[in-house]
C-alpha cells in the first residue's frame, strides 16, 4: 500500500514592519551599550560618583526600553504601567536611602 502525504503548510511572507522595527530596537540597545563602554574607558577613575550615576541612568533607559519592546508594556493601558513605575520609584528610592545611610554608619564606625 502506499499513501502519499500532503503538508498543509503555509508560507507566510515575511512582514517587513516587524523586522525593520527589530532592527531598529537592536541599534537603540547597541547604541546605548556602545556608550555605557565609552563611558567606562573615558571618564577618569576620580569622577566614579559620576561615572557610576551614568551608569545606573542608562541601565534605566535599557531595561524600559526592553520591558517595552519585548514585554509590550508600550502598548498596555496607562493605569498599567503607572501601577508597575510607581512602586519601581519606591524600591529605588529606599535602595538610594540605604546605600546612603549605609556609608554614613560605615564613615561613622571606621
Amino acid at each position: 500500500m502506499h499513501t502519499e502525504e500532503t503538508s498543509n503548510v503555509q508560507v507566510i511572507p515575511a512582514d517587513k514592519e516587524k523586522i525593520k522595527l527589530i532592527w531598529k530596537t537592536a541599534g537603540i540597545l547597541a547604541l546605548i551599550t556602545a556608550l555605557e563602554f565609552l563611558v567606562a574607558f573615558t571618564v577618569p577613575h576620580e569622577m566614579e560618583m559620576t561615572r557610576v550615576v551614568i551608569f545606573v541612568g542608562m541601565t534605566i533607559v535599557k531595561a524600559a526600553y526592553i520591558v517595552g519592546e519585548f514585554m509590550h508594556l508600550k502598548y498596555e493601558v496607562k493605569v498599567l504601567i503607572w501601577s508597575i513605575i510607581i512602586p519601581m520609584i519606591f524600591v529605588v528610592w529606599m535602595l538610594v536611602a540605604f546605600v546612603y545611610e549605609g556609608g554614613s554608619i560605615y564613615a561613622d564606625r571606621f
